[in-house]
């Protein structure tokens, strides 16, 4: 690993990077939910077990470790928009990939909203149940429109 210790997240991070830090935090997130190990262990072993050249192992490691530690605030904000389900009711990788979006909404105000919703569906579409990734689409649209409502109102026009 190239990653020095005091290096910018945003250093050697591109789009491509980015995507496999959530790839794995996403299958990581599952595993802690799954199996309830540590994240700590979770983490050592992707390290140990996958080839994390091509990925911005700073924010997989923030991810990791952030959705846990502000889990009961990340799902208060996606939960009201879940519309006539319950947060138990969704299939595990639906949940990790509300959890994840919601943590980056909240905690990574440099990535851009729509970047974030389109990486939840593509990881939907890639990992989770045939069409949850359109449910997951207007989960997190409408999680936006309250988290990050400055934003997603510049982008509307202003228009709600």
């Amino acid at each position: 690993m190239s990653n020095s210790p005091g290096a910018s997240a945003h250093k050697g991070s591109t789009a491509a990077t980015r995507r496999m830090a959530r790839h794995y935090a996403m299958q990581g997130l599952y595993q802690w939910q799954m199996a309830g190990a540590s994240i700590n262990v979770i983490e050592a072993e992707f390290r140990t077990d996958n080839d994390m050249k091509n990925v911005d192992v700073e924010y997989f490691h923030e991810i990791l470790h952030g959705v846990p530690q502000h889990l009961s605030d990340v799902e208060a904000l996606f939960s009201p928009h879940l519309v006539d389900r319950a947060l138990n009711e969704l299939d595990p990788v639906t949940q990790a990939l509300l959890r994840m979006a919601t943590y980056e909404f909240k905690f990574r105000m440099d990535v851009p909203y729509k970047v974030v919703i389109n990486e939840a569906v593509s990881l939907a579409k890639k990992f989770g149940a045939e069409d949850s990734h359109k449910f997951i689409n207007g989960v997190l649209d409408k999680t936006a429109a309250v988290v990050r409502a400055i934003e997603v109102n510049a982008d509307r026009g202003g228009r709600r």
